[in-house]
């Protein structure tokens, strides 16, 4: 695409100027020709030398507007057309709207104005071809505004063509500054009709309709993290995207890497994408076709181009931070030319949410009944308070969280009913395990029959940010389908089910001036889609990243079986697999793709603070239920003290899986550049086994000390304590795993409600077990840290530890807060 520079216009001649072409016009020139043209000016003029490319055009401008109002005596008119109006009668809006349109598409436009777009137009043309296509846009000159982006109020033409059909689309355009959306708008916003003037940008076409296009941003538009770009991709014009009409491509990619040279592509969800807008040789300019649905199971861009606009991305954000003097996210449209299958930015706005929005608050939760002074959301015992006589739960259980949620039950015995459940449901069931998640992900709460704080259900919901009760016993036999249940997770460790719906508060706390303490406040995550939330709540980093979330979500087939594809017996399983890998001919790079974006996005998220990755800890039973699995997996009496952890990675039953493992860790250390991420090794029993665990990683890429690469190890077991100098001398740090530790100390299943109530991390044991642990690592100079659920549940535990000088308590997101002003307290005492 031609690009050419114009003469430079004096600002007293731009003012009077019927028509300017982009690289006449910056971003000083919003009142002359609008946001979205005077953007295009600016990034032609300041960001083209760059490598970014922007098609060359021109704009009316709002001169030529006013010009146009004046001369044919419209603003009387418009005036008194609009003395009446009401925007919030419908019919009103409606009826002054259309009048105020009709008046002006019934005024042509002066023959000076006519003259100058047609000029302007044939100068188009001699750069190109004769009869040029072109994109004719509104651009109002109070558009594009860090605080009112006016999107998609004003009309928008694509493929016109010839001077009549351009005069005509710039004719529509000035009447569309009074469609009824416009006009509300600026009611909404506090901006006079008659001060605003409507500028349009005429633009070279790119075909994108033989190509690609879509929308990006230069910060995460659903939590404002702001150090990721979330790129949209379908197929044809990108009004389809704009518009909402089809269901694209997303990808996310992390700015301070891609900025070092990196390929941090964090993200790629695959989007439907069922119809793309092209060229219409008949009476419309545009339509919309199908997709073929070999299109619809492709990627619409290739990683390079995925890069290449995070590049820009990137590009156009720092000039708009220098311009505006503050940070200055964008929202950028972007275009892929199917004949020259060169990219181009076609219009650059600023972010208007996220950059608004202030993120530091805490939420707390409280029922909001009787005298109003109980369930607070701050875990009081319910012990300490007067609760309504007449106000009896239906069932209890142990808490998980500390929200409340609300909703109507749906009781499911059987994973094979999960499709009767609807999103907001809440489920009540026997006991969860990693086949339901699908559905937790979708619950407003979750209550189980049994399991204690540590079971499945539990960690999974803490996770999610679901609140839970467990251990019920008769929840599914009190409760029924469609029933509307309030769940209380606000009262204390006792969670309570109440009939109805009950009204309740959420309260906000604002986070400034939290204590900063010695002792790190790590957190634990396991789902990647709520990290980029998650890395807003004040922390230190993470100290548990669980890959198991990762696996049975968004992988959801053994290892194994992608890499024996062709060996399968299940040929159910096999035909599931083909279908959710379709897209892979090499199927075993589908685990380690999907793996390595689901941790890059949590190491990304909280980067460049330490993440600690777990190494997958399934049991048995657990990975024989991933698709492909059963053939791979033996049946063990014990899974919990089975084949687990480190026996498994250096064992020719799944060493072949371990390496995948380990191939996606590689892959979001040193193609990512995310070398924030520690790996983990999980029950792992005797030295001996770590130095084979870390044999076999060095053998997949990952060697200890190679480009800064330390490697942590669980210390769950009491060997891992006992032999803890041993352990200290082959790995570079450990975090108490407290859950397990707790269990085999204690003798004692974690998920058997029948003993739950002996489950308990403040036994004198467990501390002396947690003392002695700490104690080794300090000799010899390892940190060491704890991502149990102890120090969440128990200010007194937190205590203990930070009293015994531990370096790092990772928690629940939940719990974090809390936690860090009682640590805070404990270190200054």
């Amino acid at each position: 695409m031609v690009t050419v520079f114009h003469s430079t216009v004096p600002q007293f001649a731009k003012e009077k100027s019927l028509v300017l072409w982009f690289d006449q016009v910056g971003i000083t020139d919003i009142a002359l020709v609008g946001g979205k043209n005077a953007s295009l000016g600016e990034m032609i003029q300041e960001l083209t030398s760059k490598g970014v490319n922007v098609p060359t055009g021109f704009a009316t401008t709002a001169y030529a507007y006013r010009y146009f109002i004046q001369s044919a005596g419209l603003e009387a008119k418009l005036r008194e057309l609009f003395a009446d109006l009401d925007v919030e009668d419908v019919k009103n809006l409606q009826a002054r709207g259309k009048q105020a349109r009709s008046l002006l598409m019934n005024t042509p436009f002066p023959l000076e104005l006519q003259k100058a777009i047609a000029r302007a137009y044939e100068s188009l043309c001699e750069l190109y071809n004769p009869n040029t296509d072109v994109a004719v846009r509104s651009s109002a000159t109070a558009e594009d505004l860090p605080d009112a982006s006016f999107a998609g109020q004003q009309e928008s033409y694509l493929n016109i063509v010839g001077v009549e059909a351009l005069l005509t689309a710039c004719h529509q355009c000035f009447a569309s500054l009074f469609t009824d959306r416009a006009i509300s708008y600026r009611h909404t916003k506090g901006f006079d009709h008659f001060s605003i003037a409507l500028a349009v940008g005429v633009q070279k076409m790119v075909r994108s309709d033989l190509a690609t296009s879509g929308v990006m941003f230069s910060i995460d538009t659903e939590t404002g993290f702001k150090d990721a770009a979330l790129i949209t991709a379908a197929y044809g014009l990108g009004e389809n995207v704009v518009q909402g009409t089809v269901n694209p491509d997303e990808y996310y990619v992390f700015k301070p890497t891609l900025k070092a040279g990196f390929r941090p592509i964090i993200d790629k969800k695959l989007g439907s994408k069922e119809l793309k807008m092209v060229y219409d040789r008949g009476t419309k300019s545009t339509k919309n076709i199908p997709v073929s649905n070999l299109e619809q199971n492709q990627f619409a861009l290739s990683d390079e181009e995925i890069l290449q606009l995070g590049r820009w991305a990137c590009l156009i954000e720092d000039h708009y931070c220098q311009v505006h003097g503050i940070y200055t996210p964008m929202d950028i449209e972007w275009a892929k030319d199917g004949i020259t299958n060169q990219l181009f930015i076609v219009q650059a706005r600023p972010e208007t949410v996220q950059s608004q929005k202030n993120g530091n608050v805490l939420r707390s939760y409280r029922l909001v009944l009787g005298t109003g002074d109980w369930g607070l959301g701050t875990g009081e015992k319910t012990s300490q308070i007067s609760t309504p006589q007449s106000l009896h739960p239906l069932v209890t259980g142990r808490a998980v969280g500390e929200a409340i949620s609300q909703g109507k039950a749906r009781v499911i015995l059987d994973v094979k009913q999960i499709q009767e459940f609807q999103a907001g449901d809440v489920l009540v069931t026997e006991r969860t395990d990693p086949d339901w998640e699908p559905i937790m992900k979708r619950a407003s709460a979750i209550i189980t029959n049994s399991g204690g704080r540590t079971c499945h259900a539990a960690i999974i919901a803490r996770e999610l940010g679901v609140p839970a009760i467990v251990g019920c016993v008769n929840a599914t036999e009190v409760l029924t389908t469609s029933q509307e249940v309030t769940v209380s997770c606000a009262e204390g460790e006792e969670g309570k089910v109440y009939a109805g719906l009950l009204p309740f508060e959420v309260k906000e706390v604002a986070l400034e001036n939290l204590p900063h303490t010695r002792t790190q406040i790590l957190m634990n995550v396991g789902n990647p889609q709520e990290a980029l939330s998650l890395s807003a709540i004040p922390n230190d980093g993470v100290g548990l990243a669980r890959t198991e979330f990762i696996i049975a979500n968004q992988i959801q087939i053994h290892p194994l079986a992608l890499i024996h594809y062709d060996k399968l017996e299940d040929a159910e399983a096999k035909a599931k697999i083909a279908a959710i890998t379709a897209m892979y001919d090499d199927k075993p790079q589908y685990f380690v793709d999907k793996l390595a974006q689901g941790i890059g996005r949590i190491a990304a998220a909280f980067y460049p603070k330490p993440v600690i990755v777990r190494m997958s800890d399934f049991k048995s039973n657990e990975y024989a239920n991933l698709e492909g699995g059963r053939q791979f997996e033996p049946k063990e009496e014990n899974p919990m003290l089975g084949w687990r952890g480190a026996a498994r990675y250096y064992d020719e039953g799944y060493k072949d899986g371990f390496a995948l493992e380990c191939q996606a860790i590689k892959r979001v250390r040193e193609d990512m550049g995310l070398t924030n991420v520690i790996p983990m090794i999980p029950f792992c029993r005797t030295p001996e086994e770590g130095l084979l665990v870390l044999a076999e990683m060095a053998k997949n890429g990952l060697k200890q000390g190679v480009n800064n690469l330390q490697v942590y190890v669980m210390c769950e077991l009491p060997s891992n304590v006992i032999l803890a100098e041993q352990f200290a001398e082959i790995f570079d740090g450990f975090s108490i795993g407290s859950n397990d530790l707790t269990q085999l100390t204690l003798g004692l299943d974690r998920d058997s409600a029948l003993v739950a109530r002996l489950f308990d991390e403040r036994s004198p044991a467990v501390k002396q077990m947690v003392k002695m642990a700490i104690e080794a690592a300090k000799k010899h100079n390892r940190k060491i840290g704890i991502c149990g659920q102890a120090p969440s549940d128990y200010p007194e535990f937190a205590q203990f530890l930070v009293e015994q000088g531990i370096d790092s308590i990772s928690l629940n997101p939940d719990s974090v807060l809390k936690t860090m002003l009682e640590v805070a307290k404990v270190e200054q005492s």
